[in-house]
C-alpha cells in the first residue's frame, strides 16, 4: 500500500450492540476494496476479524481487531470490535485510536442497549458518527423505526442520507437521497450496482427526505441558516460542505442503511467515509503534558512535528510475540529509531512495524502522524502509554477502562500451579485492562474481575491455551466485618507459672461502638500506676490484633472504642508479652457481651433495561434484599438504581441478561456496609464455628 497524506487516511470503528453485523461488514468492506477474493462468513469461522479459536467456536468478536485497506485513493484503518458488554474494554480501546465511527443498527430491534453504551463512549471522546441500519433483508426489518428510535435516542441531528428500495427478504436496492439517484444491488454478494432514476413510487418520499436532510444541514450552521432563509434552496456545493463540517462538529449524524452478508450499501457506505468523516488532520490538535510537570503541550498533527505515539492495545501473538498497537499524533516512526517511553520513564528500540489485517500482517519502514500500526517485542510499554522523542518528553492522555462488574475466585487444579497462574493474569491484564486479578489476604483467595461471566470464561481459557494451567471457579468469600451496638466491660488475668519466670498481665477494658467509619479508639485511662506505661502499648497491640483475627465469625472488627481503665502487675513476672495477651482475650470477652453484629458490603447499582423488563428487574432486586433508590428513564430505556448486598450479586450479570433477553446492563460500585439481618448472621456464625474459623474465649 502506497504512502499516504494526513488528508488521505480515515480512522474508523465499527461499534453496535451484538448481532448488529459488524463482523460481516467488516468483511464486505475487505471484499469491496478488493483486499479479500471473496466474503468470509461469521458461521463458519472464515472471517479475517476473528480468528482466534474462541471467537471462531463462540461465533462472536472478543477482541478488537485492526484491518485496513485503501478506497478512492483513501486508507482506511478500521476496527471491528465486541458487541458484548463483556468485552466493552476493547471497544474503549480502539475508540482511544480512531477519528470517527460507524454505529449499526439492527433493523429489526432499532437502538439497543449496547448501542446507546457505544454511543456514550463516542461521545466522550467527541467522535463524529455515522449511523448504519444493516440487516435490511430480514423479514421483520423496519427502517422507518429504527431512523425514529434513532432520532428519538440522539436527537435531530440525525438526518437519513438513504432510503431502503423493497426493505424485507426482497431488499435489493438503495435510492440515495444526496444525489437523488437509485442503486440496484446484484442479490450474489458480488456488489456490483446499476444506477437509475428514483423510482416514481418513492419519489414523494424521497423529496420529503431530502428536504428534511436539507433543513438539518442548514440548521447547522449560521451561515448557511441565513443562507437558507434568505434563498429558499442550499446549492449541492453547500449541502455537501455543510453536511461535512456538521458531521466533524457532531451537529449531524447521517444515517445509511446495507446488508453485509449480501454486500448491499458497502460501497456507499465507503464513500460516505471518505467524504464526510475527519481526516486526522480535521481532528486538530492533541493537548498532553510534560511527565513529572503540570506543564500542558499543544501538539498539531504534522509528520515533521516532535514524536507522540499512544499505545492503544496489547496483544499476545503466539506466531509473532507481543504487539503493542499504537496511533501516531504527531512526528514520524521508523525501525531502527529509539524511543522515549514517557509513562513508564524508560526507553524503547523500534523493530519492527506492521500493518494488520487479523491476524495477518504486512511490515511497514515508516509509520507518519495520523496512521496506525502495530510494534513488536517492546520490553516496557504497556496499553495507554506514551511513546515520544527524548528530547521532547510528552505525555498524552490514556484510556479509562470501565470499572468491573463481576468477580469470582479461582482455585488451582493442581498443586505448584501458583505461579504459573499469576503469571498468566499478570499477562492476560497486560493484554485487556478491563480485566483484573488479585490475591486478597483477607478472604485468603485469588479473585478475578471483568466485565461479565462470559469476559472471566475466556479467561479461564486463556489460562488453559496460553499457559498451560486450570482452575476452577469457585464463589467468593464476602468481606464481612464485625462491630458491637452495645456496651461491655471486661477483665483478663494472664497468669502462667514455668518453673522458672512466670508471666502475669491482668487488665480490665471497657468498650462501646464507635462511629461507622470511625474506626478504632484505645484509651488509657488508667490511674496510680496500675499497669506502668511501658505495657499499655502491649494492651493496645493485642486488642489490634483479635481485632484483625475477627471475634464473632473471624472477620476483621471495625469501628469500636476501647478504654483500658484498671488492671495489675507483677514486678517480675509481667511483659510485654503477658500484657499483649491479656489485651486480647479481654477485648474478646468484652466484644461477645457487648451485642456483636456482622456487617456486609453494600454495592450501590445501576441497571439499564428496556422499559418493559423494569418490573422484573425490579422485583429480583427486592429478592436480592436489595433497596431501590429510584428509577430513571434513558431513551427507550430505565436505569434503576439500588442499593444491594455484595452477597447477593454473585453472577448477577447473567442473571440479568437471562431476565432481559441479553439487553440488560448494569453498572456497580462500593456504597458502605450495613448490618447483616440476624438470621442470615446466625448462619454464617454457625458455618465460621464448624469450619474453625473462629474460636470462642473460654472461662
Amino acid at each position: 500500500m502506497n504512502q499516504h497524506t494526513m488528508e488521505q487516511i480515515r480512522n474508523i470503528a465499527l461499534v453496535g450492540h451484538s448481532h448488529s453485523g459488524k463482523t460481516s461488514l467488516s468483511e464486505a468492506i475487505l471484499f469491496s476494496a478488493e483486499v479479500t477474493s471473496r466474503i468470509g462468513r461469521v458461521e463458519d469461522g472464515t472471517t479475517k476479524s476473528d480468528y482466534t479459536p474462541d471467537e471462531i467456536a463462540r461465533k462472536i468478536s472478543i477482541s478488537a481487531t485492526m484491518l485496513h485497506c485503501e478506497w478512492k485513493g483513501t486508507k482506511l484503518n478500521i476496527f471491528d470490535t465486541p458487541g458484548y458488554a463483556d468485552f466493552t474494554g476493547e471497544v474503549k480501546g480502539a475508540l482511544r485510536a480512531v477519528d470517527g465511527v460507524v454505529v449499526l443498527l439492527n433493523a429489526m430491534s432499532g437502538v439497543e442497549v449496547g448501542t446507546e453504551k457505544v454511543w456514550g463512549y463516542a461521545t466522550e471522546y467527541n467522535l463524529p458518527c455515522l449511523l448504519l441500519v444493516n440487516h435490511t433483508d430480514k423479514e421483520f426489518a423496519n427502517f422507518d423505526k429504527t431512523l425514529a428510535s434513532a432520532i428519538e435516542r440522539f436527537g435531530n441531528g440525525v438526518v437519513a442520507l438513504h432510503l431502503p428500495v423493497n426493505p424485507g427478504l426482497g431488499f435489493n436496492g438503495i435510492v440515495d437521497i444526496l444525489r437523488m439517484r437509485a442503486f440496484t444491488y446484484a442479490t450474489d454478494g458480488s456488489g456490483k450496482t446499476t444506477e437509475g432514476e428514483v423510482p416514481a413510487a418513492l419519489a414523494g418520499r424521497v423529496a420529503e427526505m431530502r428536504d428534511r436532510l436539507i433543513e438539518a444541514v442548514a440548521e447547522s450552521d449560521d451561515a448557511l441558516t441565513e443562507k437558507y432563509l434568505e434563498q429558499g434552496e442550499l446549492s449541492p456545493e453547500d449541502v455537501l460542505q455543510g453536511l461535512r463540517a456538521g458531521v466533524a462538529r457532531r451537529m449531524l449524524f447521517p444515517l445509511l442503511c446495507s446488508d453485509a452478508p449480501k454486500n448491499i450499501g458497502t460501497d456507499l457506505l465507503l464513500d460516505t467515509v471518505v467524504d464526510d468523516l475527519p481526516s486526522p488532520r480535521d481532528r486538530g490538535d492533541v493537548t498532553g503534558k510534560r511527565p513529572h510537570a503540570e506543564e500542558q503541550v499543544t501538539l498539531s498533527p504534522k509528520p515533521d512535528g516532535p514524536l507522540a505515539a499512544v499505545v492503544f492495545k496489547t496483544l499476545s501473538e503466539s506466531h509473532v510475540g507481543e504487539l503493542s498497537f499504537f496511533r501516531i499524533t504527531s512526528g514520524t516512526l521508523k525501525p531502527g529509531d529509539e524511543v522515549l517511553n514517557s509513562t513508564q520513564g524508560t526507553t524503547e528500540r523500534i523493530g519492527q512495524i506492521y500493518v494488520m489485517n487479523g491476524k495477518d500482517r504486512g511490515e511497514v519502514g515508516l509509520v507518519a502522524a495520523g496512521d496506525i500500526a502495530a510494534l513488536v517485542k517492546l520490553k516496557h510499554t504497556k496499553t495507554g502509554d506514551t511513546l515520544c522523542g527524548k528530547d521532547r518528553p510528552v505525555i498524552l492522555p490514556g484510556i479509562q477502562f470501565p470499572e468491573p462488574v463481576i468477580h469470582t475466585a479461582i482455585l488451582p487444579r493442581s498443586k505448584g500451579d501458583e505461579e504459573k497462574i499469576s503469571m498468566g493474569l499478570s499477562r492476560i491484564h497486560e493484554e485487556d485492562s478491563s480485566f483484573t486479578a488479585m490475591y486478597d489476604p483477607e478472604i485468603k483467595q485469588t479473585v478475578i474481575y471483568g466485565q461479565g461471566e462470559l469476559h472471566l470464561e475466556v479467561v479461564i481459557n486463556k489460562l488453559k491455551s496460553k499457559f498451560g494451567v486450570e482452575v476452577d471457579i469457585i464463589e467468593p468469600r464476602i468481606p464481612y466485618r464485625e462491630a458491637i451496638v452495645g456496651k461491655s466491660e471486661s477483665m483478663h488475668r494472664h497468669k502462667k507459672q514455668t518453673g522458672g519466670r512466670g508471666q502475669f498481665g491482668e487488665v480490665f477494658l471497657r468498650m462501646e461502638p464507635n462511629k461507622r467509619g470511625a474506626g478504632f479508639e484505645f484509651e488509657d485511662d488508667t490511674v496510680g500506676g496500675a499497669i506502668p506505661g511501658k505495657f499499655v502499648p502491649s494492651v493496645e497491640k493485642g486488642i489490634q490484633e483479635a481485632m484483625t483475627e475477627g471475634v464473632l465469625a473471624g472477620y476483621p472488627v471495625v469501628d469500636v472504642k476501647v478504654s483500658l481503665h484498671d488492671g495489675s502487675f507483677h514486678a517480675v513476672d509481667s511483659s510485654d508479652m503477658a500484657f499483649k495477651i491479656a489485651g486480647s482475650m479481654a477485648f474478646k470477652k468484652g466484644f461477645m457481651d457487648a451485642r456483636p453484629i456482622l456487617l456486609e458490603p453494600i454495592y450501590h447499582i445501576e441497571v439499564t433495561v428496556p422499559e418493559e423488563f423494569s418490573g422484573d428487574v425490579m422485583g429480583d432486586l427486592s429478592g436480592r434484599r436489595g433497596k431501590i433508590q429510584g428509577m430513571e428513564p434513558n431513551g427507550h430505556f430505565q436505569t434503576i438504581k439500588a442499593d444491594v448486598p455484595l452477597s447477593e450479586l454473585h453472577r448477577y450479570s447473567t442473571s440479568l441478561r437471562s431476565m432481559t433477553q441479553g439487553r440488560g446492563d448494569f453498572r456497580r460500585k462500593f456504597a458502605r456496609y450495613e448490618s447483616v439481618p440476624g438470621e442470615i448472621t446466625q448462619k454464617i456464625v454457625a458455618e465460621a464455628e464448624a469450619s474453625g474459623q473462629v474460636h470462642r474465649v473460654k472461662e
